[in-house]
């Protein structure tokens, strides 16, 4: 897709996977992978990306805008960056955003934006560009592979020279797994990201085969709209056991009307990700793809309604976040797991005397950021409380066992930094 922004813009290895037990991937050692067309995080839980795409890269003073991002329902947020054609985002950039995604529970997507339309767009640069922008800050991307997939260009051709995608991806890929990164990748189609010419749908199973953790992503604006297509395209993937995401989708374009009732519906129903273009700040023509006015949460657009509160949108879907946030993994609504096993309580209310604990569905449930789930509330013995809801021990002397569970006023406790104190 072709965008511009009201903004000058001159101011600014292959993974080792096992066998699938019934709820998932065996844990990946590092971060997330791919297995079965589907994507499963560090934990080895399936996990679904839906979310938002947000223009940092624009807008580098916008940082609320990932509280807001989670707020309306989101658990992955596509992030704008740049390796030069439209500044430069520096490691310590990077590295703030990807604390800012920790903090609000997001699964971070790290796109290069400057390999948008490469081959027809004359400023646009090359993949091979692009990877080398991801090895320039890859101190700030190692370590992280549990929190962030990298996405390495966007739209990486236009409708010119597409012919090399399948070439050029592979080489870029390998360029990353040589500089030590074994993330999960995306991988974005050609003609602006449409792939109407289907080669990315055609060789895609050539890239799998060069790389393992890999997903593919399609971008959904006029040559989508009909729900035939839409549908047409996603089975082409899911039937050959390949990962696939819409990493971008509108309601309108300029290409096109595309048919946004079948993506939301139909990426729900097979258990695919979505990722809506885009929070804010599109200008030159394409302002209806906002989300919110001017970056205000308390603004919704037309878009953004549909999107945040409309049939099949983030809040009918309640998408878990990853369950290395204490999450249960993929599927369709629920509160999520809290670290000591607990499910999280859908509502505080559920504990009337605000000790963390509460009390639905006839089960014991775990207020999401209370002492219970934090350890860092009050308790008998070593004065706070671990993650599984018991006290800390006052001294290790207390577990004679070498468990990490003692006795103390007689009650169980956790020796502080053990196997319990999970």
């Amino acid at each position: 897709m072709r965008r511009l922004f009201a903004i000058v813009l001159s101011a600014v290895l292959a993974l080792f996977v096992v066998p699938a037990f019934a709820q998932g991937a065996s844990a990946a050692s590092d971060g997330f992978s791919v297995q079965g067309g589907k994507i499963y995080d560090a934990n080895g839980n399936q996990f679904v990306p839906v979310g938002v795409n947000h223009a940092h890269a624009w807008y580098p003073s916008q940082t609320q805008s990932f509280a807001d991002i989670r707020a309306a329902g989101a658990n992955t947020v596509r992030v704008v960056l740049s390796g030069g054609r439209y500044g430069t985002n520096s490691a310590s950039d990077v590295s703030a955003v990807i604390e800012r995604c920790k903090q609000n529970q997001l699964v971070c997507v790290l796109e290069n934006h400057d390999t948008t339309g490469y081959g027809e767009d004359g400023s646009a640069r090359s993949l091979a560009s692009a990877a080398q922008y991801w090895t320039s800050i890859a101190s700030a991307l190692r370590g992280q592979e549990r929190y962030v997939m990298i996405n390495i260009g966007n739209e990486p051709f236009g409708n010119s020279g597409y012919q090399n995608w399948t070439r050029d991806t592979i080489a870029a890929i390998q360029t990353l797994r040589g500089a030590g990164l074994s993330h999960t990748f995306v991988v974005d189609a050609p003609n602006w990201g449409q792939d109407w010419s289907f080669t990315m749908r055609d060789n895609a199973q050539t890239v799998a085969a060069a790389d393992s953790n890999v997903v593919f992503s399609i971008h959904m604006y006029g040559v989508f709209d009909t729900a035939a297509e839409v549908r047409a395209y996603l089975d082409s993937f899911t039937s050959r056991r390949l990962p696939i995401m819409v990493g971008e989708f509108g309601d309108n374009h300029s290409d096109g009307n595309p048919d946004e009732a079948t993506i939301m519906s139909y990426t729900r129903s097979q258990g695919l990700g979505m990722l809506g273009w885009s929070w804010s700040g599109n200008g030159s023509g394409v302002e209806y793809l906002d989300m919110v006015n001017g970056f205000s949460a308390n603004s919704l657009t037309p878009w953004g309604q549909r999107f945040v509160n409309g049939a099949d949108g983030l809040k009918a879907r309640n998408a878990p976040v990853a369950s290395v946030y204490g999450g249960d993994g993929g599927g369709d609504g629920g509160a999520g797991t809290a670290p000591n096993g607990y499910p999280y309580c859908t509502s505080a209310s559920s504990d009337p005397d605000g000790d963390g604990w509460g009390w639905e569905s006839n089960a014991s449930c775990v207020v999401r950021g209370s002492s219970v789930d934090t350890g860092s509330g009050g308790g008998s013995g070593g004065g706070s409380t671990a993650p599984n809801g018991y006290p800390y021990c006052a001294s290790a002397s207390s577990d004679p066992d070498g468990d990490g569970w003692g006795w103390e006023n007689s009650a169980s406790c956790v020796v502080r930094g053990s196997s319990a104190d999970r």
